[in-house]
């Protein structure tokens, strides 16, 4: 079977927008609007309830990626194999995040947040497998621009905005959703993947030994487990911090009025470090031959900026988060998809093995704030610091640990 090349003059461009679209305004929603939405509803359980929220919201995004990256791998259509999940995922999360704004209640807003979580992994998973569209000398190039550009949007470029709808957060669930389904629409229109109609469907019958594949053993696939788990406490070290950032600024650093400029403050910081990796990291990993060691480094800077917010509690200890969290995620993730496509274990299983890796964009939004939650319910918001530093070095460990990636 020919192997679909896209060229990067429309990958690229798809390859900002698109994991910006649907990133940007998920994290808005799950750390800013969803917790003011909670505090509405119950202010006095709503620590509790953010790690509610995160744990349900694990579990439904960790089996909606790996059945969409499973499927989409599998899919036959005159669209290709990932658009048609990708828009139908984009189209029905922004349902979900409109009946968000209406929910008034526990309940019903957790049912909203579970399906919402389902949807935005049928975005994520065949989304990620477009690295694989790129042609073999462009793929530290295309992974900056995902991970560089578009992740950096996402995380950071959104809250500054997001930040404004504090106060009418209901209308931003609304705003944001629809938002969602446009941009993906956009990247999906660019990339304009072909028909893969003409490819020769594997006719082989599943058997319960199959399941023995699905995930290879460690002597296979340790490098692919190694970069995972790096990711996995890296993104928890970083969302364990950000994913209560709101209740931050209100109760451990009082910010009162300040609140709103300090999450933009960190936010603008974190997007200007995170474009700059995102147009330098990749050509310069490509010059170099250098993957490994900017990777596992740049957990130092994030480890570094959770010691610092800890220690200087004021608006210049704030900026100095900033600078460090934004230099350590820019540089992470402009190379860290690279880093998996070099480890990956079947490449007749991009969109599944890429899928499962990228749930550390959406599966540690949901651990971090169970972690944290507990550990602030046990010692309060300081030891999320703690768990927040730990977790980013044990996770640059990982990645330095990887033996097939020589540096």
């Amino acid at each position: 079977m020919k192997k679909v090349t896209i060229s990067l003059k429309r990958l690229l461009p798809a390859l900002v927008i698109g994991p910006a679209s649907w990133l940007g305004p998920y994290v808005v929603m799950n750390s800013l609007f969803l917790p003011a939405l909670i505090q509405k509803i119950d202010a006095a359980d709503k620590v509790k309830l953010v790690s509610l929220f995160a744990t349900v919201g694990m579990i439904c995004a960790a089996i909606a990626n790996m059945v969409a990256g499973a499927l989409s791998d599998k899919t036959k259509s005159r669209f290709g194999k990932r658009a048609p999940w990708i828009v139908g995922g984009a189209f029905c999360f922004m349902l979900s995040m409109i009946g968000a704004s209406l929910c008034y209640n526990v309940p019903s807003l957790l049912i909203d947040w579970m399906l919402g979580q389902i949807t935005l992994n049928f975005i994520v998973a065949p989304m990620v497998a477009w690295l694989d569209f790129a042609p073999k000398d462009g793929r530290a190039t295309a992974s900056s621009a995902y991970g560089g550009l578009g992740m950096a949007l996402g995380n950071n470029g959104f809250n500054v905005v997001g930040a404004m709808f504090l106060s009418r957060f209901r209308l931003g669930f609304v705003i944001f959703g629809i938002f969602a389904f446009i941009g993906t629409l956009i990247a999906v229109l660019i990339v304009h993947e072909p028909s893969n109609l003409d490819e020769v469907k594997d006719k082989k019958k599943f058997s319960w030994g199959d399941l023995k594949s699905v995930f290879p053993k460690w002597s296979v696939g340790r490098d692919y487990y190694l970069a995972l788990i790096g990711k996995l406490f890296q993104g928890i070290g970083n969302f364990a911090i950000t994913g209560y950032i709101l209740y931050i600024m209100t109760d451990f650093l009082h910010r009162g009025g300040q609140t709103q400029s300090s999450i933009q403050l960190i936010n603008v910081i974190m997007l200007v470090w995170g474009i700059a990796m995102g147009f330098v990291a990749g050509p310069v990993a490509d010059k170099f031959k250098i993957l490994k060691y900017p990777i596992a480094l740049s957990t130092l800077s994030l480890a570094l900026a959770a010691l610092i917010l800890f220690l200087f509690r004021n608006t210049a200890g704030i900026a100095a988060y900033a600078f460090f969290a934004g230099l350590g995620m820019g540089l992470w993730n402009a190379l860290d998809n690279l880093m998996n496509l070099e480890v990956i274990p079947d490449k007749n299983r991009v969109a599944f093995f890429l899928g499962v890796y990228n749930l550390g964009n959406t599966v540690t939004q949901a651990i971090a704030p169970v972690i944290a939650g507990t550990v602030i319910s046990l010692c309060g918001y300081s030891g999320v610091f703690v768990v927040s530093f730990v977790f980013a070095i044990i996770g640059g460990i990982c990645m330095f640990s990887i033996k097939s990636v020589k540096r």
